[in-house]
């Protein structure tokens, strides 16, 4: 299997504080990494250095075959359009006073995707349609959706650069359960329709179990266990692990709705 990341011992650093540490991963195009662990744990400084969003203080993130702590000008620029983030707040990574459409059709003139505003609107529209909301709405602003649809916009504004590897950091955690299902349901949708591979970040073990072809487990910057979904949720082997299964909601019944 080709690897689309490969994250070698990694380690982030803010001061004195070892968020990550020594941390390898990989992940295949069109798959599904879950990585779940309590909060404080490491995870989302782990998802952002994936991203370059933060430096690792050692180690290297290959992306392609391409460390992508060195790259410079064009190169960052089109990994920013190859790798994107959905974000866990879906109102605070809006801006309030930007329409939802505005703020889609920037993400598309700033990479140089749709040569005219009018491309740009038709654009924003079909990826609208795409995550499941009605293009009329474009004009809108984000304090007029509810939590649910303002993620599915912020959906809307990672696909919009076509990209290979979506990392999202606890992207249903601020959501309700049944509007958890849907957004769970609508980004496999999104998988399978376009071969994305997923860095699914989260807590909720039912959750990244549901979404996640392969489980790596955090807790106190490093990885403890890894596996399939099945192994690491039916025979979880670290205690840490364990007490994790111990604490799932069951979710079956809204994701079966």
């Amino acid at each position: 299997m080709n690897e689309l990341l490969e994250v070698e011992n990694v380690s982030v650093r803010y001061g004195a504080l070892e968020a990550v540490r020594n941390v390898s991963l990989s992940l295949a195009a069109g798959e599904t990494l879950g990585l779940v662990g309590e909060s404080g744990c490491g995870k989302s400084s782990l998802g952002r250095a994936v991203l370059a969003l933060e430096p690792a203080a050692s180690g290297r993130v290959l992306f392609e075959g391409s460390c992508v702590h060195e790259l410079r000008g064009a190169s960052l620029k089109q990994f920013r359009c190859e790798a994107q983030m959905v974000f866990q707040d879906p109102f605070g990574s809006l801006n309030p006073r930007m329409s939802v459409g505005a703020a889609i059709e920037e993400v598309l003139y700033v990479h140089g995707l749709g040569k005219t505003k009018a491309v740009r609107r038709e654009r924003a529209a079909e990826l609208f349609e795409n995550v499941g909301l009605n293009p009329d709405w474009l004009r809108r602003y984000p304090h007029e959706f509810s939590g649910g649809q303002r993620q599915r916009i912020g959906i809307a504004r990672a696909l919009a650069v076509e990209p290979k590897l979506l990392v999202a950091d606890e992207p249903v955690s601020a959501l309700d359960v049944s509007v958890q299902a849907d957004i769970v349901r609508l980004l496999k949708k999104l998988q399978h329709e376009r071969g994305l591979a997923y860095l699914f970040v989260g807590h909720d073990l039912a959750v990244v179990r549901d979404m996640s072809d392969r489980i790596a487990v955090m807790f106190n910057g490093e990885i403890v266990e890894t596996g399939s979904a099945d192994q690491v949720c039916d025979g979880p082997q670290h205690p840490y692990t364990q007490k994790l299964l111990s604490a799932v909601p069951d979710i079956d019944t809204a994701l079966a709705l």
